[in-house]
């Protein structure tokens, strides 16, 4: 049940990469929390002992409503969903399905249970290929991808679900999330993931025997595509910012990058991977990605001017540090 002081927060997809860092900073934080992941991507046991955990599907709203009602649930943080953007391009029912139609299930609930603030972990892939380098806010939202699109849907349903009924939401446009918890309590766990860091860290722990350059002719100054990082751990104190902000003034909606204003091309990604972890990967290039752009880095003047948030993680080198530790850890884990 709620404390005096923060209202109970329902967590989804809170066994995954970005969503258990989220509960880490909420519990940090003193917030009570709750999570709802169906496990597809995610670990029960990335789930804090202690932390109420119910294993369903944010769509069913069989599932949902009751446990909304039962811990008094007064925000909700929504990570639950699919991300693999060229396998949005090759399945794209799927990601409208999962991201798109799941959200507006969920929102439904929410509103039915009287829910007053939801966060949603939005994209910068809603931008698509932006004109404008770094991409601010106002920026046109054209996704060249089906898991962009299904974001900008999602945003779109919030914008018009706070405008008719007593909830407000902040949509976070996140850029390339990467790094672990830097206590190595959580980090990037899924099988066969296609985040660059984490696939560069596997091999540079010989998990993987090479890794793949997907493509070298963008117009960039490398050739190869360059993002904007930011440490999931940054990301998830974003998020609490959001939330306090949120209940602070309840007739407000927030819309923000989540970045640091600074890209990194693959090629110097991976020499901070071999600095680091003091290898030298086996790069193997190959063709453009379906859905990828050249060039994608955050304007994040926005969020360090609506929020009391500052990143304390803003260098690659910890990033790709704090990546490396928590493969070590899951290499234990497994055995």
């Amino acid at each position: 049940m709620p404390t005096s002081q923060h209202p109970t927060v329902l967590v989804t997809g809170g066994a995954g990469y970005i969503g258990s860092h989220a509960v880490l900073a909420l519990r940090d934080a003193g917030w009570p929390v709750v999570v709802i992941d169906n496990l597809t991507t995610g670990f029960r046991w990335a789930v804090p002992e202690g932390v109420p955990f119910v294993e369903g599907d944010v769509a069913d709203d069989a599932v949902v409503r009751p446990l909304i009602a039962a811990y008094g649930i007064g925000a909700i943080l929504h990570f639950a969903g699919s991300i693999v953007v060229p396998e949005s391009v090759v399945d794209p029912l799927k990601y409208y399905r999962n991201n798109t139609v799941a959200s507006r299930a969920l929102l439904e609930s929410a509103v039915a249970g009287g829910v007053r603030h939801f966060i949603f972990s939005s994209t910068a892939a809603t931008y698509g290929a932006p004109e404008s380098r770094p991409v601010d806010e106002t920026a046109p939202q054209r996704p060249i991808n089906p898991y962009g699109m299904s974001k900008l849907m999602t945003e779109a349903m919030l914008a018009d679900t706070a405008a008719a009924h007593p909830i407000n939401y902040a949509a976070l446009r996140y850029f390339n999330v990467a790094g672990a918890d830097p206590q190595a309590r959580a980090g990037q766990s899924t099988a066969g993931a296609t985040h660059l860091i984490k696939i560069a860290v596997e091999a540079a722990l010989g998990l993987r025997d090479h890794v793949s350059v997907f493509g070298t002719d963008y117009a960039t100054p490398d050739g190869t595509g360059v993002r904007d990082y930011i440490h999931v751990s940054d990301l998830a104190a974003a998020h609490v910012a959001a939330l306090e902000a949120l209940i602070a003034a309840p007739d407000d909606n927030i819309l923000v990058n989540c970045g640091y204003g600074r890209g990194y091309s693959v090629l110097e990604v991976l020499d901070a991977v071999d600095r680091v972890a003091g290898v030298t990967l086996d790069r193997r290039i190959g063709p453009r990605r379906a859905g990828d752009g050249a060039m994608l880095v955050a304007d994040n003047r926005a969020i360090l001017a609506r929020l009391p948030w500052r990143p304390r993680h803003d260098d690659l080198d910890s990033i790709v540090r704090h990546a490396l530790a928590w493969e070590r850890a899951l290499m234990e884990r497994r055995g």
